[in-house]
């Protein structure tokens, strides 16, 4: 079989890793992506990492504001694809789009589906504790990430591993499965296995107040919550009429530590050296990292003392 023509969907850096493998072995007649946004204090046109990428190779870019309008779709069709593969490009697209190529649509999507469905699936297995997660190859469909699934990567979530670090490492093995996707495509050894929807979880794209600490819960399902907030939008609290954003903490007294703690949840029970120690609905947690409201990442130690912290303040809410 020659080379496949594949157009390419993706926006972040998450996409990359897929389109530079795609590009090794096939022939990328368009990399669609969204377009240029302002960001930052300036306010400068920022290019997403698949443009760069893609002019990079000398593919062509096609930035619609929406994939969906009849010209998209058309402009799309025009480069005749036997494939069209998706990797976070970030819309659901419409049955015009899922119908144009001989193969279909393929998506790269990093849970172990069902688990994880939507537009934050890293984020929340990490929040939500768990410890395996992986990438799965899937024939996309008009649902939200409801298709069969064509091929399945597992990767262990490490004790210490938080957002910012399993994104690498999904985009890397995301890549990977790709690849070996699209060789089962050749061989005619491809299957198709139906998502068990009794089994799906949900994944919501994150919001702020998604990071909301809640000091009822146990000490390990808030460090969880950290892990998973990390780098954005941060696990906070409410530290005298000011956002703290918490960026690295410890369960007190190790992983499983039992019991409850010697104060109220949110409640300041030890600050030292070593960090400022917050109880919980269950055990404590140890505060490591922080970053006050306006200003930089800084060890607990130099907060406390900057901000006169005491043992008996509360972190709200």
């Amino acid at each position: 079989m020659p080379p496949l023509r594949v157009v390419f969907m993706g926006t972040p850096e998450f996409s990359v890793p897929s389109l530079a493998a795609l590009a090794d072995t096939e022939r990328v007649v368009l990399a669609v992506t969204n377009p240029d946004r302002p960001s930052g204090r300036g306010q400068a046109l920022a290019v997403p990492p698949v443009k760069a990428e893609a002019a990079r190779r000398g593919i062509p870019v096609f930035q619609p504001e929406k994939a969906k309008a009849p010209e998209s779709v058309a402009r799309i069709a025009a480069e005749s694809p036997d494939l069209i593969v998706v990797v976070a490009y970030g819309h659901i697209l419409p049955p015009s789009i899922l119908s144009i190529p001989k193969y279909g649509c393929i998506n790269m999507h990093a849970s172990l589906l069902p688990k994880y469905r939507g537009a934050a699936p890293i984020n929340w297995a990490i929040a939500r504790g768990e410890t395996e997660t992986g990438v799965t190859i899937m024939r996309m469909d008009p649902g939200m990430d409801t298709g069969p699934m064509l091929h399945v990567r597992a990767i262990p979530i490490g004790e210490d591993d938080t957002a910012g670090t399993m994104f690498p490492k999904l985009a890397a093995l995301g890549a990977e499965a790709l690849g070996e996707a699209l060789r089962k495509l050749r061989d005619g050894t491809l299957t198709e296995t139906a998502q068990d929807n009794a089994l799906a979880t949900y994944a919501p794209m994150l919001k702020k107040e998604h990071g909301l600490i809640d000091w009822g819960r146990s000490a390990r399902e808030v460090r969880n919550l950290v892990r998973g907030m990390t780098p954005w939008p941060s696990a906070y609290a409410i530290h005298g009429g000011r956002t703290l954003k918490v960026l690295a903490a410890s369960v007190e007294g190790g992983a499983g530590a039992p019991g409850r703690p010697a104060g109220t949840p949110g409640e300041i029970v030890a600050v030292g050296k070593d960090g400022i120690v917050v109880a919980c609905g269950e055990g404590a947690l140890r505060l490591e990292l922080v970053q006050p409201e306006g200003g930089k990442p800084m060890t607990v130690w130099a907060y406390a003392q900057g901000r006169r912290v005491m043992k008996g303040d509360r972190l709200f809410p």
